[in-house]
């Protein structure tokens, strides 16, 4: 650390995707795509909740702010990833890249909140169906949307003001696509052992309980189900589950290998493409997995469209 050009750092310089020139273009376009489709298919899941009355209810609450926790969350990364590709300017003010890492895990963190909302829904919902208006009152859904939000927030700030006080010297290169906590911490002249012990405790119980909590959910929910088995009850589980598993599913296992295995099986390419995954791909399957899977939502974009037929008509 001693040995390093003590000349501060005034911006960061982002390597971006390892994609060989021949192909920008064409990735380009891919990501482009890939960007406009997560925009407009969390854009229409938040328009439906907000138009169709049916879907005025907790489940379809907690997935209109996942919606737009994963609108935000593709585009705290994609646009800078979108115009570096294409201007090759890979530059990122310090105050710019602290700003993205910031929102960065806001989202990341609300998106996992969020999750747990809605698994607890969907366990109330089996198991109590009959006290599911009672116990899913308006005051515990306020609760559970502003509390992830609250939560997130200071979380969030607490790494922020951690990385605003370390020292970055004349390293500024990261080798990612985004402004990510660890690869700053790699490059800091700083003694990083307080931000490392915050990431390990703290980063850790906002993954691991998070992820326990909806474990335990679906084992009660499970559990449930096997005290009274029926080709009926299984199916309406999976019915009502089916997407927000897929969607847990996509979205822990990314986090967890990526996260929680050690990080010398990882080579810089393989972090970055996983971070792809839970940054770019997954906030852009989640309409597709929602709205295909949900009759609720093929509902009300059915009355959505007619009432528009409608109106055209008159």
């Amino acid at each position: 650390m001693t040995g390093r050009n003590q000349t501060p750092v005034s911006e960061f310089l982002l390597l971006g995707l390892p994609i060989k020139s021949e192909y920008q273009n064409l990735f380009y376009a891919l990501f482009l795509a890939m960007y406009v489709t997560t925009v407009l298919g969390n854009l229409l899941i938040i328009v439906l909740i907000c138009l169709d009355p049916h879907l005025h209810t907790p489940m379809y609450l907690f997935l209109s702010n996942l919606s737009f926790s994963d609108l935000c969350f593709s585009s705290v990364t994609m646009p800078k990833l979108l115009q570096d590709m294409q201007s090759q300017d890979l530059s990122i003010p310090y105050a710019g890249c602290l700003t993205q890492m910031y929102f960065f895990l806001f989202f990341g963190d609300l998106e996992d909140f969020l999750l747990v909302a809605m698994a607890y829904d969907r366990y109330v919902a089996i198991c109590f169906p009959l006290h599911y208006t009672t116990i899913m009152s308006p005051r515990l859904c306020l609760f559970l949307v502003v509390l992830p939000w609250i939560l997130t927030t200071f979380h969030a700030m607490l790494h922020t003001l951690l990385m605003a006080r370390l020292h970055f010297c004349e390293d500024n290169v990261i080798p990612h696509f985004f402004c990510d906590l660890s690869a700053l911490l790699k490059l800091s002249c700083s003694d990083t052992r307080v931000n490392e012990l915050v990431i390990f405790f703290v980063g850790g119980l906002i993954i691991v309980i998070p992820f326990l909590l909806i474990i335990m959910s679906y084992a009660r929910i499970v559990s449930s189900i096997l005290k009274v088995p029926s080709a009926r009850g299984i199916c309406k589980a999976f019915s009502t589950c089916g997407s927000h598993l897929t969607v847990v599913s996509l979205f822990y296992g990314t986090i967890i290998g990526l996260y929680l295995c050690p990080s010398a099986n990882h080579s810089t390419v393989k972090e970055t493409l996983m971070s792809m995954m839970y940054t770019v791909v997954t906030p852009m399957l989640n309409p597709f997995i929602y709205s295909l899977r949900n009759r609720d939502m093929k509902g009300a974009l059915r009355r959505v469209f007619c009432r528009k037929k409608i109106h055209f008509s008159l």
